[in-house]
């Protein structure tokens, strides 16, 4: 469903965009890394010091990068491809312009560090059609057998407003809403940490359905069932009910389910273009030095055990049977890894750490795209003058279909699915073509007249990240209770809070933020690992740019007592 939420106030050059993530910890990650100063500086004698970055996602190449710039050496372990969950794949035989993205598709302007290394790039955003966004042509929503046709939320029934009408109230009722997202816009972290400490304390144990259901505006089972499959912003909403309410709390403060645009090309051009991309400012290295020259083109392979040895170092073991020594690693990867595919010491982090680590929930997810001959869905309905196909939500099999226009009579693709958890199980056990084919009939069963098959001029693509074997997962979703577990996670950058023979290597990775799902999370978990990094050579930031550990005292997370 379209947002639902208070519209956003026009920005100014005197009050920024809103960022993400800031209830928890609110850093403005976009100015650290706007300011001339850079993000900060090494000791002379560490030059050229290899760093171990685990995983070639967007985090370990963002995190490299940044290194890279510093004078540092990083030498990045990736066990498949550059990219992570950015991955963009084409379709075997079809123009090569057609494109699927199989992770992150959507990106919302809150994303204000990715932005950053979006621009940076010189890569492209357009509007990402979205269920009843201003650039989806339209929008049909079909529960319980009936479909509804609609450009906006005003052609829904009445009932649709309604629902959208009790998620606003249930967010000012129980969590502030308003208050907090204009604190937010206007960055009054003061403001930000009291109403979100308060928060905290008090919804830490509470699901996203027990939210609902404990406010007066959705005492309406109809109402919680329609919300649960329609949702706002991208869609429905109920795989997400067993998590934790502050999840969905850190997204609608922020606006991240809104205004989503995607990168023109594929969202994995990023992590390759950060890859080549030679620094026009670079310390100790050569002017054209770039991640892929340090690497002769290609990253070590995966990571197979790590383990600390003399003089606290991180010892790094890859498939080939390497065996190399680090005086500091970043370790990104999907940290469900490190209880399964990589062999680790017990030293390598604190038992608490592991505890969080082995508490991590993950979110299943699939998608399934084919490429067809032209938006054909443009086509106008005889009887009815509407669209012959519209982005569809529905309670059947497939959930949520897009439609991926390239231009009139270009070709074009259709994620005929795209679901999360329980939804995306029931598709684990078939393949590609009997997915497609079950798509088909349910979609066939909401428009009758439209003979989708016709226009499918190749083999479909699909994932289920569930059964992706350096992944086990799409992204993190806390459940209730698991605040402290989170916390751990994140700060883990702090290490001169930690032991001695516990520091050293780095947790990072969008898993480490506080909203998983989002590569704005990534990028900003890597920037406090470079941080971390260069603290623990024994450098640090301008005084003019103060990084995010050197301001962690002020802004630290909400600590909750463990008894």
């Amino acid at each position: 469903m379209t947002s639902t939420v208070p519209p956003a106030v026009l920005h100014t050059d005197a009050q920024p965009p809103i960022t993400m993530f800031g209830p928890d910890f609110p850093y403005a990650y976009d100015d650290f890394l706007a300011h001339p100063a850079g993000l900060g500086q090494i000791p002379a004698t560490e030059l050229g010091t290899e760093v171990a970055v685990i995983g070639g996602g967007l985090s370990g190449v963002v995190a490299a990068y940044e290194l890279m710039k510093m004078g540092l050496k990083p030498v990045v372990y990736e066990a498949d491809k550059i990219g992570g969950r950015l991955r963009t794949v084409g379709f075997e035989g079809c123009d090569p312009s057609l494109t699927a993205e199989m992770g992150a598709m959507r990106f919302p302007p809150s994303s204000t560090a990715l932005q950053h290394y979006i621009d940076l790039v010189g890569l492209r955003t357009e509007p990402f059609p979205n269920p009843l966004s201003e650039t989806t042509p339209s929008t049909v929503v079909d529960l319980k057998g009936e479909s509804h046709y609609a450009r906006t939320l005003a052609d829904l029934p009445q009932v649709y407003r309604d629902v959208a009408t009790a998620w606003n109230a249930c967010l000012e009722e129980g969590a502030d809403f308003s208050d907090m997202n204009q604190a937010m816009r206007e960055r009054d972290v003061p403001r930000i940490r009291e109403i979100w400490a308060k928060l905290v304390e008090k919804l830490d144990n509470q699901t996203f359905y027990g939210f609902l259901c404990d406010s007066t505006a959705f005492k309406s089972f109809r109402h919680r069932e329609i919300f649960g499959q329609v949702g706002f912003g991208t869609g429905g909403w109920d795989t997400d009910f067993p998590n934790s309410i502050l999840e969905i709390l850190r997204v609608v403060y922020t606006e991240a389910d809104d205004h989503h645009r995607g990168i023109v090309g594929g969202s994995q051009q990023l992590p390759l273009r950060l890859w080549e991309r030679e620094p026009e400012k670079i310390v100790h290295w050569p002017y054209g030095t770039s991640l892929a020259s340090l690497h002769d083109g290609e990253p070590r392979p995966a990571v197979t055990r790590l383990n600390r040895t003399a003089g606290n170092r991180i010892t790094v073991t890859d498939a080939s049977g390497d065996i190399r020594t680090y005086g500091a690693a970043i370790f990104t990867a999907q940290s469900w890894m490190l209880l399964s595919k990589v062999a680790c010491d017990d030293a390598l982090f604190p038992i608490d750490h592991w505890t969080a680590i082995e508490r991590t929930h993950y979110m299943e997810s699939s998608k399934l795209f084919v490429p067809v001959d032209r938006p054909f869905w443009l086509d106008k309905d005889e009887e009815t003058g509407r669209d012959v196909m519209s982005m569809t939500l529905t309670d059947r099999m497939t959930r949520g279909t897009y439609l991926l226009d390239n231009g009139p009579d270009k070709p074009a693709v259709i994620c005929l699915s795209y679901t999360w958890c329980d939804d995306s199980l029931k598709w684990l056990p078939l393949s590609a073509n009997e997915r497609m084919e079950v798509m088909l009939k349910s979609l066939g069963e909401i428009y009758p007249k439209v003979d989708i098959r016709g226009h499918i001029i190749g083999n479909p693509v699909t994932v289920s990240w569930e059964n992706e074997p350096y992944f086990m997962g799409a992204f993190k979703a806390n459940l209730p209770g698991h605040y402290r577990y989170q916390r751990r996670l994140f700060t883990h950058f702090m290490q001169d809070r930690l032991p001695e023979d516990k520091r050293g290597i780095f947790l990072a990775g969008d898993d480490i933020s506080w909203t998983a799902g989002w590569a704005e999370g990534a990028v900003q978990t890597a920037l406090n690992a470079v941080w971390g990094v260069m603290h623990h050579f024994g450098g640090g930031t301008d005084p003019g740019n103060p990084g995010p550990g050197d301001v962690y005292d002020e802004i630290a997370p909400v600590e909750l007592p463990e008894d």
